[in-house]
């Protein structure tokens, strides 16, 4: 117990101060604005509005990419779809039910409406950031593919004739995914749900078994990830949807009500949750974390789909925040909301969430369980994919350096269940957050030529329809 003590309180007091640097904010009304997040909401406006609403005009042509066959003479790792589900799985996870809980019981119910904002946005940042990885990618001799931020950073700026400038931020995203990457959320959560519903409580023997899951799927690399992360992101997105459902009908009358408490609370919030900047700062931040928009996470499993033009990867990307956020989180709210969870006295994360759906039937904790270690399970694969790919740009490519990462990533997880839900929350913010500032940047300096792209794109295909209507 004392270990585990010590153990917990140095973690804690190390993530409070990290959190301190990385979310330094100035004060409006008495509310912390921290400027990592006025970096990613400027950012995914000004990419909205650039690209001509791209996330609007754009939706249903990338629903048609993403069943569509990988074009004769694609080069890659896994198809478009799988690409999707192996991202979707490293956002659709512990965030959206954990996280969204954190956001009304910090930003109240209105926090709901700026997170389903910050996912709209967001599609079009996914689409600037996939495009760019798949276009800056490396093919190597054995056939797989390395790509990601640090690639396009890296060549960012070289064209502005900064090559050590880019190698260093290529470097320094790279450090911050690896971090990143540690899993701590999603076995933290996983357990205390597992504790809350059966009673185990041994948190290393918990951390121990997952850690050895994870690690038989990661040995198979990307192609392994893709495979099991295809099958269970489905799977796992019917069983918790299907519950929500539930929850949902059993309260329908009363969702008009919810649905408007939620735009009301967003424009006239209680001054309890921080007035209108603290809802909208709760809202943005848990889906900044959610969706990780902007953070350069996904682009690096987009970066390994089989496809012939960077473009059509950028249109299947956008689809991204919209399920994450605007789909699942927006069904968890209500789920919240509607059995009045976020108001329970001395529940914390997916607490709340759990006792929201318990409020229905006393055995839906039990259904919930299965769902967050599906989540956090699938979460955790693909994360450990994307601090696989930042070791191996610092560290190179050599199979023995891979598996060194591999065991190290698995202790890391290994650990995970043991340190406190906020400790955790603080942790993994600094470090996704720390991506975002060089990931932003490259995105910004190679926004005029992902807009040529993207008309070239359209043009490639009208011309293309019309082709094929002459010969019709």
């Amino acid at each position: 117990m004392s270990a585990e003590f010590s153990f917990q309180a140095s973690f804690e007091a190390f993530t409070n101060q990290l959190a301190a640097v990385v979310f330094y904010a100035f004060s409006f009304n008495g509310v912390p604005i921290p400027l990592v997040m006025i970096w990613l909401i400027s950012g995914a406006l000004i990419f909205t509005f650039y690209l001509g609403f791209i996330n609007i005009r754009g939706f249903g042509y990338a629903i048609r990419r993403l069943f569509a066959k990988p074009e004769a003479g694609s080069s890659g790792e896994i198809s478009p779809y799988k690409a999707l589900t192996t991202a979707l799985s490293g956002t659709v996870g512990t965030g959206n039910i954990a996280g969204v809980a954190v956001a009304i019981s910090l930003g109240g119910p209105g926090a709901t409406f700026w997170m389903i904002m910050a996912g709209l946005l967001g599609m079009s940042t996914k689409f600037v950031e996939c495009t760019l990885a798949v276009k800056y990618r490396q093919l190597n001799a054995d056939g797989s593919v390395s790509g990601g931020p640090m690639y396009y950073i890296k060549a960012a700026l070289d064209k502005y004739q900064l090559p050590w400038f880019g190698s260093a931020l290529a470097v320094f995203f790279s450090i911050a995914v690896i971090f990143g990457s540690a899993g701590f959320v999603h076995v933290n959560q996983g357990f205390v749900q597992v504790q809350s519903v059966t009673g185990f409580d041994n948190a290393w023997l918990f951390g121990a078994i997952y850690a050895a899951l994870i690690g038989a799927v990661i040995i198979g690399g990307i192609k392994s990830i893709a495979n099991v992360t295809s099958k269970l992101v489905p799977l796992m997105c019917a069983i918790y949807l299907l519950a929500a459902l539930i929850v949902i009908g059993s309260h329908l009358s009363a969702v008009p009500a919810a649905l408007w408490l939620i735009v009301q609370s967003a424009f006239a919030p209680d001054a309890a949750y921080g007035g209108f900047i603290g809802v909208l700062i709760q809202g943005f931040r848990r889906a900044a974390y959610s969706n990780e928009a902007g953070i350069g996470s996904s682009p690096i499993a987009h970066a390994a789909a089989k496809t012939k033009d960077p473009v059509s990867q950028g249109f299947v990307g956008l689809l991204e925040p919209f399920i994450d956020t605007v789909v699942i989180c927006t069904i968890t709210a209500l789920v919240i909301i509607l059995t009045g969870a976020y108001q329970m006295q001395g529940l914390d994360g997916v607490q709340i969430t759990s006792s929201a759906f318990a409020s229905v039937f006393d055995w839906f904790p039990l259904v919930l369980m299965v769902a967050l270690l599906l989540f956090g399970f699938s979460t955790v694969l693909s994360w450990s994919y994307y601090g696989l790919t930042g070791w191996r740009y610092i560290v190179g490519t050599h199979p023995r350096l891979t598996t060194l990462y591999k065991l190290l990533f698995c202790g890391m997880v290994s650990m995970g269940a043991v340190p406190s839900i906020m400790a955790v929350f603080d942790f993994i913010d600094s470090m996704i957050f720390l991506m975002a500032v060089p990931n932003i940047l490259a995105l910004y300096l190679l926004l005029p030529e992902v807009k040529r792209d993207l008309q070239h794109y359209w043009q490639q295909k009208i011309t293309a329809r019309a082709t094929a209507g002459k010969q019709a």
